[in-house]
């Protein structure tokens, strides 16, 4: 049974302003919708490009979205920061409407899109747990039935009592979310905000979502955590330019959204005025190549792997480590390496640093680099997040195994049968 249907959902944004300009044109705007016909200043040519200019005023935040979600079912919902998520997630719950389209909600929806989502600042906990179970349709005894269970879920028994204008955001998310799970709406969204709580409540989140799931209600989540959209979801939806350009099992999805937002790009080089950092340093170039006999350019199991970056340090004696993380396409962090100890002093300038990461380490993949410019070992500088991916393809000569071996490493360690 479909819980959720979107048909052809556009939604447009005029920036800057809430009116066009022009009351002849606002009025004119407000008689077309109540005769249910197409805002006449709409435009069609501007879609929602967060880099490209815009001349028009108009942007298309979603275009042309079909999809559902049946009983039971868990979307995940990625993209790009711009790409259109929260926009659809906001028509969804009812925050705004659709420029044109339509949804249908076979069930009650409750929502958590951002810190504090449907709570009033100055009631107490205990109170924003009964309005926002009214809000949801629930009775005062359906509400009271669950109270325990919510507070003890969201682990703020000691400020029940307290306004909620005095809790720290993950407190606020701790209850928002507890409120959404355990009111048993029959759609529950969930938008990022669960980045704010801790691992050990991000955890419980995780686990909370999946019994909701299996109760037959369903879940549209949103993420950047790639690893939390694999584990969690049945099926998952890529936007791009607010628009779906992939729709599949979430490791098909994920992979299609890496390898799109990055396009495997081996090295990038920046002009120090657009370069990415800060007052202390700049990104000037990172580069990856691949080191074989055959001098083939390939990256696969067998090729040593030279990462060579180069930084401008606009600090004075800095003692600088610098730190590289190398982390898998879902999300976890496969290793992490730092320069020499005792770390070096270097002056203001332009430096460079080389890794080498040996053959026959890693496993075929999707694999992408960060590295961080900490001081004196405590002080980071900048985080350089996300700046080369790479894929590592298959070169084996076991020509009768046709599966992937587990794992984001795959060493080459002798193991032999003894006689």
């Amino acid at each position: 049974m479909e819980r959720i249907k979107v048909e052809h959902i556009y939604k447009q944004y005029r920036l800057g302003q809430v009116g066009t300009g022009s009351l002849i044109q606002d009025v004119n705007r407000w008689w077309h919708k109540v005769r249910g016909k197409e805002d006449p200043t709409m435009k069609i040519t501007e879609f929602n490009d967060p880099v490209a200019h815009d001349s028009s005023g108009f942007i298309w935040a979603l275009k042309d979205i079909s999809f559902s979600v049946n009983h039971g079912e868990v979307l995940g919902v990625i993209g790009r920061n711009g790409a259109g998520k929260s926009s659809l997630l906001k028509i969804l719950s009812k925050v705004t409407s659709p420029t044109k389209g339509q949804i249908m909600l076979n069930g009650r929806v409750a929502s958590l899109l951002e810190v504090g989502t449907g709570f009033h600042p100055e009631l107490t906990g205990r109170e924003n747990i009964f309005l926002n179970g009214a809000i949801l349709g629930m009775t005062k005894r359906e509400i009271t039935q669950k109270f325990d269970e919510i507070v003890a879920f969201s682990g703020v028994e000691k400020y029940i009592d307290t306004p909620v204008k005095r809790y720290s955001s993950g407190m606020y998310v701790r209850l928002a979310f507890a409120v959404a799970a355990h009111l048993e709406p029959e759609i529950l969204i969930v938008d990022e905000v669960l980045a704010v709580g801790d691992v050990d409540f991000q955890k419980k989140c995780m686990g909370k979502m999946k019994d909701v799931a299996r109760h037959g209600r369903t879940v549209i989540f949103v993420s950047h955590n790639m690893e939390a959209v694999k584990n969690l979801c049945t099926r998952a939806i890529l936007l791009e330019h607010g628009t779906i350009v992939s729709e599949g099992l979430p490791s098909d999805v994920i992979e299609t959204y890496l390898m799109s937002r990055n396009q495997l790009d081996w090295g990038k080089e920046y002009s120090e005025h657009e370069a990415p950092g800060n007052a202390y340093t700049r990104l000037k170039s990172i580069e990856l190549t691949p080191i074989r006999e055959d001098g083939k350019p390939i990256i696969s199991v067998k090729s040593t792997l030279e990462i060579k970056i180069s930084f401008w340090n606009y600090v004075e004696d800095l003692v600088a480590n610098l730190s590289l993380h190398l982390y898998a396409a879902t999300g976890e962090c496969v290793f992490n390496v730092i320069t020499q100890l005792p770390p070096p002093t270097i002056g203001i300038g332009l430096h460079h640093a080389r890794c080498v990461i040996p053959k026959e380490l890693l496993n075929t993949g999707v694999f992408y680099v960060s590295f961080m410019l900490v001081q004196d070992t405590a002080k980071p500088l900048f985080n350089f997040e996300e700046v080369l991916i790479f894929e590592v393809e298959e070169e084996r000569e076991i020509t009768n195994w046709h599966g992937k071996f587990p794992g984001f490493v795959r060493p080459n360690i002798d193991f032999k049968l003894q006689a």
